[in-house]
């Protein structure tokens, strides 16, 4: 129904094969659009290196996203080789353990501080070097989660964290929609990766979420790539600003 073929896509957030990020990357390659991908760092690159090849990444890249010279630097490869960005996928989130399994009255600055820079603020610095290669329009994405809404057991600080990613999708797509560049958060249910069994009691909210979702069955990460491919089309150029849940109904039930 719709191709990605000439696009060129960079996907943020591939630590292993169960990643979302992995999920998209592996949709928009499919659908023919050409990916730039990065790995944390030496410890992770060896897990993700694989995976990029065998999509025939053109670019593979290390990007701590607070390590503003790696950022520079793969903004750089990506104007001189490539000279435009279609899509850029964001797919991070972190916090402190002790911040993450504490109550969030208790989260100290300097874990709630680093949880948004890492999980949030890195985004905007994503989406504005990605704004000049953008010249013909293009798409940007988060992943986000219920919990931004709604009180999660166990999910804790990442609830207000992800509520503030939510936002500056809508601020940073009434910005940038005169550009044609559209700004999305994917809000698939809880997905057992491995950023996912950081927070405490983790199965038991798979479970939990299986049980209470309408169709009793969890998304994958194949099925949050799909909806992402989709969005990165010219098909859902007028598409914007939204949450999108792929959870199998589990975000409509009080």
């Amino acid at each position: 129904m719709f191709s990605l073929s000439g696009q060129k896509a960079l996907v943020v957030g591939v630590a292993n094969d169960s990643s979302v990020a992995w999920g998209c990357a592996q949709a928009l390659r499919a659908q023919g659009a050409s990916l730039a991908i990065t790995y944390l760092n030496e410890k992770a690159e060896k897990y993700v290196r694989p995976l990029a090849e065998s999509v025939e990444a053109e670019i593979i890249a290390p990007l701590n996203v607070q390590d503003a010279a790696q950022h520079d630097a793969l903004f750089a490869e990506i104007t001189e080789r490539w000279g435009k960005l279609d899509t850029v996928v964001h797919s991070i989130a972190f916090c402190p353990m002790e911040d993450l399994h504490g109550r969030v009255v208790d989260s100290s600055a300097a874990g709630f501080g680093l949880a948004m820079d890492v999980s949030v603020h890195s985004f905007l610095r994503l989406i504005r070097s990605a704004e000049p290669l953008m010249a013909e329009g293009g798409t940007c994405m988060t992943v986000s989660f219920y919990g931004s809404e709604k009180v999660v057991e166990h999910y804790n600080v990442m609830g207000p964290v992800k509520a503030a990613l939510e936002s500056v999708t809508r601020y940073a797509a009434a910005e940038l929609g005169e550009k044609g560049i559209s700004v999305h958060a994917l809000s698939p249910g809880p997905l057992k990766t491995r950023a996912a069994s950081g927070i405490d009691h983790f199965d038991q909210l798979l479970n939990q979420a299986a049980d209470r979702a309408p169709m009793h069955t969890l998304a994958s990460i194949e099925d949050v790539g799909a909806y992402a491919a989709f969005l990165a089309s010219k098909e859902a150029a007028h598409v914007t600003g939204g949450v999108h849940p792929i959870d199998g109904g589990y975000s409509i039930i009080g």
